[in-house]
């Protein structure tokens, strides 16, 4: 796998909404929640592309808006959203994997809130297409252990890599002394 570098980065959120934020179960909703704040203030801290996206945000007794934080966050990267109308694999959605791939960077660090439903596939596929894909395990979740366990493996097994979120932040930030450094060491200490 190539090296992550905040050069050759983009951080892509998927579906981290209010009421499929509350499916992730295997992750305590606090942690999942922090963690994606910590993911999304990081890249837009140190200028990395941060791409979003949700699927059937009208469906507000299941699965909602994104989570409001994004929004205050990175306004420009929830804005630009890719709202897909019910589409599972995001990777299929052609608005989604284009926004991917303008980033113009080879490597992705992706977290989708539940890692069964929301995160294998478009991770699988984005590697499939010749990505570098790391998924941070910690800004995920499932409804149950086995769910999980059996994503990690599957995602393993194709050559996703596996990460959390500071051992993600602290790969690209590479040098505690940097104004990289500077940016993630009060997301990971709050």
């Amino acid at each position: 796998m190539q090296p992550f570098s905040l050069e050759n980065t983009a951080v892509i959120l998927i579906d981290h909404q209010v009421g499929t934020n509350t499916w992730a179960a295997t992750t305590p909703l606090e942690l999942l929640q922090r963690n994606v704040i910590i993911l999304a203030k990081f890249a837009v801290g140190t200028e990395m592309p941060l791409v979003l996206t949700s699927s059937q945000e009208t469906n507000l007794d299941v699965q909602g808006p994104l989570m409001p934080e994004l929004a205050d966050i990175a306004p420009d990267a929830f804005a630009a959203r890719i709202k897909r109308k019910g589409v599972v694999n995001a990777w299929d959605d052609e608005d989604f994997a284009a926004a991917c791939r303008n980033t113009g960077k080879r490597n992705f660090v992706m977290a989708g809130v539940t890692t069964d439903v929301c995160m294998v596939a478009p991770a699988i596929s984005a590697l499939q297409e010749g990505f570098n894909v790391q998924v941070v395990c910690d800004a995920c979740g499932s409804t149950n252990p086995i769910a999980e366990e059996m994503s990690w493996r599957r995602m393993q097994a194709a050559g996703v890599g596996l990460t959390s979120t500071n051992a993600m932040v602290a790969e690209l930030v590479k040098n505690w002394a940097t104004p990289a450094g500077a940016v993630a060491f009060p997301l990971l200490l709050a």
